[in-house]
């Protein structure tokens, strides 16, 4: 990433190029990003090919306004924090599903994060509801953010994945309100290892992000809003939700411009997968 390219990043996330590659800067980077740039599949629905190379996630996100799922959204911000002087490890994780059955190998993509004031850090912009801050990769305990409350935890050996076999003895479990979200792998990864899985999540039948359409960011307030399909929710700090259905075309092309910074053509639909699963 050029200094160009960095220089247009932050200006995307609002925020001044930073002196250091501290704490304090990192939790207000993750913020930012949360902020300004939507967690959101619609290239799925629109026939926009995903390819997970830095270029083309920069003249999505940064250039285009857009935002993306999981490899594009962390894959990008690792990046960014790689080049502005964090030690970035990138991350293999799979996430939990019904029944507490694992998904996919290379099902997220999250980042282990080292400042020079001391300290790791799993930071995840790509997760959708999650933590609004960096999470201490060390720590046991509980986290309070004000995403929930967060605890990172060795893996038992008794969550078999979908497919079958155990915990690797390294293997950690990311907890939200005492719920499993996902379950990392500690061997460091690199991009282009999470192809099949961005395949497999744009093709499947299997996958979530085939079968319906989001749209969402955190507020200024700490709160949520969520565009899914005509559904527009509003999620207030407190939890407390309004839902409205929309009608028009022209309405839900204003939302995603006005609410999300999305200019589209034409309203995303959800798209049949012509193959996989």
């Amino acid at each position: 990433m050029n200094p160009a390219e960095v220089d247009a990043y932050l200006r995307r996330l609002g925020v001044e190029h930073p002196a250091w590659p501290t704490v304090d800067v990192l939790r207000e980077l993750h913020l930012r990003h949360l902020e300004t740039i939507p967690f959101e599949n619609l290239s799925i629905h629109l026939g926009e090919e995903i390819v997970l190379e830095e270029k083309r996630l920069l003249d999505k996100l940064v250039g285009a306004r857009r935002g993306g799922f999981c490899y594009e959204l962390n894959g990008t911000f690792g990046a960014l924090l790689t080049t502005l002087g964090y030690d970035v490890t990138v991350l293999a994780a799979r996430v939990y599903g019904d029944e507490g059955r694992l998904g996919i190998p290379h099902d997220h993509l999250a980042l282990k994060v080292r400042t020079v004031d001391g300290g790791a850090w799993l930071a995840d912009v790509g997760f959708g509801a999650h933590s609004h801050y960096p999470l201490a990769f060390e720590a046991r305990a509980e986290q309070l953010d004000p995403g929930g409350v967060f605890r990172i935890v060795e893996a038992g050996p008794d969550a078999a994945g979908v497919r079958g076999g155990s915990a690797a003895a390294t293997d950690l479990d990311v907890e939200r309100d005492g719920k499993p979200q996902y379950r990392l792998e500690m061997r460091p990864r690199v991009l282009g290892d999470f192809v099949a899985g961005a395949w497999w999540h744009s093709t499947s039948s299997a996958s979530h992000f085939v079968r319906s359409l989001v749209c969402s960011r955190v507020t200024e307030d700490g709160g949520r809003i969520t565009l899914s399909g005509r559904k527009f929710t509003v999620t207030a700090a407190d939890g407390a939700r309004e839902v409205a259905e929309l009608g028009s075309d022209a309405e839900v092309l204003a939302v995603y411009r006005e609410r999300f910074g999305i200019e589209l053509a034409a309203v995303p639909e959800v798209r049949s997968p012509s193959r996989g699963g």
